[in-house]
């Protein structure tokens, strides 16, 4: 058990983010490079792409709903991570902290990525020169690494400002967009070929990064107000609004952009605006989209000192990275993961924006889907302890929590299985990386304890 950590942190430092901050964060998470980059990578898929979205729109709102209980039941520090721990122990905690920072570090590669992508509307020169989209990525990434040393507060009013401007454009697309739809353009149904259930789990494994976020407002939980009821209500609401944006905006896009040329653009709405507008549009809607997966990445930033942080806590990484600044904020792992972010940024840049963007999304999508599953089955387990602890009867609640658990989980382990091959190599390597980090901490407690208790 994780104890009362959680209450103790929460009475040194003040709560500051309320529902609609939260909904916010979740919301603002979700709802950036991925929607506003996704048709470009989704364009080889054709009109098979939208079956995906709505198996991943309905796999996350149950991923959602399981969180949300959790939440009402642990509002602990670190999401994902914390329960886990509760349900499967010490090694199971750490290797989803692990997991979980990993893909923080290539989600926020490609969420800054994406926004030099974007920001190529206004400078050209970005898209076509690798080492200029370098220098804005890095730009990006090290300003709101900065922001979020500032303080939580900052972090959360910029996260809400930029939730509010980036639905401006999207709102535009998707509803004027539909009056230049092509319907043409979504032949063949299945450009790939093969079957639609291959064509289907590859398409979920790429939405689904776009609802990676949906557990943004567990993470902080000691700096939200009234965590109990804010968490749930937060997680559920901010993943819906998604889930409506993603697929009408997708679908417009999809819809004005001819296949051939969505997937070679590497700014697909401000393209489609363009179609409609001309350049004026083209211009509004690029900075609109500039500003969301600035936004998002915002988000993002903000966990990279948090799960550490969560896990350093109970002792599974090392104490510095627990500790706070006078600020209140976890700078050791804000600005040891900016430095890997960076790393994997200009790792990656020689692949080109799209092609770099589509692998870490995969990645950072791999390596989020394994604290999804063991935090699906820790739903399971509290379901069945409810049960138990009300006898013969099951509560309605329970059952709910169990049914949304096990799709949650089957649903994880499908997109696992969408990844590809190279993905989960490479996902597997990362992710026994962490075995090591794991053993010295245990090394290190055994060395502390046999000191403390000094010769027998």
């Amino acid at each position: 058990m994780t104890g009362d950590r959680t209450t103790t942190e929460a009475g040194r430092r003040p709560a500051t983010l309320g529902l609609w901050t939260c909904t916010s964060l979740v919301a603002g998470s979700m709802i950036g490079a991925g929607v506003f980059l996704l048709p470009a990578s989704l364009a080889p898929f054709g009109g098979i792409s939208v079956v995906g979205w709505l198996v991943s729109a309905g796999g996350a709102l149950c991923l959602a709903f399981v969180l949300a209980q959790l939440s009402a039941a642990m509002p602990r520090v670190g999401g994902p991570y914390a329960y886990g721990r509760e349900g499967f122990g010490d090694f199971v905690g750490f290797w989803i902290a692990w997991s979980y920072w990993i893909s923080l570090l290539t989600g926020n590669a490609a969420l800054a990525v994406a926004t030099a992508s974007y920001a190529s509307v206004f400078l050209p020169g970005i898209g076509g020169a690798p080492a200029a989209g370098l220098v804005a990525a890095l730009a990006a990434l090290w300003t709101l690494t900065l922001v979020n040393a500032h303080g939580l507060r900052t972090a959360g009013r910029v996260q809400l400002v930029t939730t509010v401007l980036k639905l401006l454009p999207l709102a535009a697309i998707g509803t004027v967009g539909f009056l230049y739809f092509e319907p043409g353009h979504f032949e063949p149904f299945i450009p790939t070929g093969g079957t639609a259930i291959s064509a289907v789990t590859a398409t979920v494994t790429l939405t689904l990064w776009a609802f990676l976020g949906l557990e943004v407002a567990t993470i902080p939980a000691d700096g939200v107000r009234d965590p109990q009821r804010t968490i749930p209500r937060a997680t559920v609401l901010g993943t819906t609004v998604a889930a409506v944006v993603y697929m009408t905006c997708t679908l417009a896009v999809m819809g004005i952009i001819a296949p051939e040329e969505l997937a070679v653009t590497t700014a697909p709405f401000a393209d489609a605006a363009g179609s409609i507008w001309g350049s004026w549009g083209r211009w509004l809607i690029g900075a609109g989209a500039t500003i969301s997966c600035f936004g998002a990445l915002n988000g993002w930033v903000l966990l990279t000192g948090q799960i550490p942080r969560a896990a350093a806590l109970d002792g599974l990484l090392p104490a510095r990275f627990a500790r706070l600044s006078p600020r209140r904020t976890p700078t050791a792992g804000l600005y040891l993961s900016s430095i890997l972010v960076s790393l994997l940024i200009a790792m990656n840049y020689t692949r080109g924006l799209v092609d770099a963007f589509t692998f870490l999304i995969r990645l950072a999508t791999l390596a989020t889907l394994v604290p999804y599953v063991f935090a699906s089955m820790t739903g399971l387990i509290l379901a069945l302890r409810t049960r138990s602890a009300t006898g013969s009867a099951t509560p309605p609640a329970a059952i709910r929590g169990a049914a949304a658990a096990v799709l949650a989980f089957g649903f994880s382990v499908w997109a696992i299985a969408g990844a590809g091959t190279e993905t989960v190599y490479w996902g597997f390597l990362l992710l026994v990386a962490g075995i090591p980090v794991f053993a010295l901490m245990r090394w290190k407690r055994a060395a502390s304890a046999g000191a403390e208790r000094g010769p027998q």
